[in-house]
This record gives structure tokens, sequence and C-alpha cells, in this order.
């Protein structure tokens, strides 16, 4: 486990000096890539959906917020809620982090396999299934 906590830690770093000029970090642009194309969004389903607390995104959501990159408006079916969803910015800014993302994940993986790719994403579904056995 102490090769894949260093190997996350070095690919949030990769993606994090990637991502810095547009003004964001890999973890804001994870709520972007949650908050769907058209409509809104809970924090609350942003969070579950990144396995992250609901206060950490209700941080990240803020920041993007007053970056202009999302946009708050009511939950029609719960006065105390709040929907987000992307602005012009916010969608231009998804598009090419997810763009930078799919750059980043070629370099990685272009000496493997299908085979290999394949391996390595049960593998990965495999330790996040740790985290959801635990919830139980």
């Amino acid at each position: 486990m102490l090769l894949l906590a260093r190997a996350a830690r070095a690919a949030q770093q990769a993606s994090d000096a990637g991502l810095v000029d547009l003004g964001l970090t890999s973890a804001q642009a994870g709520v972007l890539f949650a908050v769907p194309k058209e409509g809104g969004v809970g924090v609350s389903a942003i969070a579950e959906q990144m396995g992250l607390a609901q206060s950490v995104v209700s941080v990240l959501t803020q920041r993007l917020v007053e970056q202009g990159f999302l946009a708050r408006a009511p939950d029609p079916d719960d006065r105390r809620a709040v929907r987000l969803s992307l602005t012009a910015a916010g969608a231009t800014a998804r598009a090419e982090a997810a763009r930078r993302a799919r750059g980043l994940n070629t370099r990685i993986t272009r000496e493997f396999s299908a085979a290999e790719q394949a391996a390595i994403a049960r593998f990965l579904e495999g330790v996040i299934g740790l985290k959801e056995v635990g919830d139980d």
C-alpha cells in the first residue's frame, strides 16, 4: 500500500501542476467533473460521487463559485440546500482539465497493453471497494 500511496501523491502533484494555469487544483477539477453538463447537483451528491466528506466538498465548491466556475441556485425541493451548476467559464475549464487528464493518463499508460491497463483498472476499483466495504 505504500507504493499505492506514493503513486497517488505523485499523480495528484502532476495533475495539480498541469492545472495551475487554469486556476484549478486536481480536487477542484474533480468537482467540475462531478457536476453534470446540464442542470444542477447538490453538494451531498458531489461528495458521494467523489468519496469525500460533505464539508470538504463545500469548501471546494465555495472556491469554484468565487472563481466563477460554478453558480449556486436554491434547490426547489429543499429550501436549506443549493444546486450547483457549471457556468460557461466552468464548462470551458472542465473541458480543458479533462483534455489534460486524458493526456496525463496517456503518458502514464503508454507502455502498458490494453490487458495490463484493464488489470490496473480492476485493481484500483478493488482498492476503492475496500472503503465501500468499510462503510457498511
